[in-house]
């Protein structure tokens, strides 16, 4: 057995000794999320989406906050789209193999 199936065997062992009794729960949970998800006129998807990165958004300004004492609201919001602009030109990178 090679060096890498022996780690890749550990893992595996190691990952079902710390399995969740809640495992099968939550997969039918997500299961039933994406049934609800597929179900979706476009427009609510769109919507969703938008939901769903203000409510991220809200989440990195209070990292933000707790991260930054001394900000006041317009010096988190201006770090929110610093940390923004960065993703994008890291997506960008990615995308096209070219830094910029």
């Amino acid at each position: 057995m090679s060096g890498e199936a022996l780690h890749d065997e550990a893992r595996l062992a190691a990952a079902a000794e710390y399995e969740s009794p809640y495992a099968p729960l939550i997969d039918e949970l997500y299961r039933e999320e994406v049934l609800a998800a597929r179900q979706m006129k476009p427009e609510a998807k769109f919507l969703a989406g938008e939901e769903l990165f203000q409510y991220a958004c809200s989440i990195t300004m209070e990292g933000i906050r707790n991260q930054n004492p001394g900000f006041d609201d317009a010096a988190c919001r201006q770090e929110l789209r610093r940390r923004l602009e960065m993703r994008d030109r890291m997506g960008l990178q990615e995308r096209t193999g070219h830094r910029t």
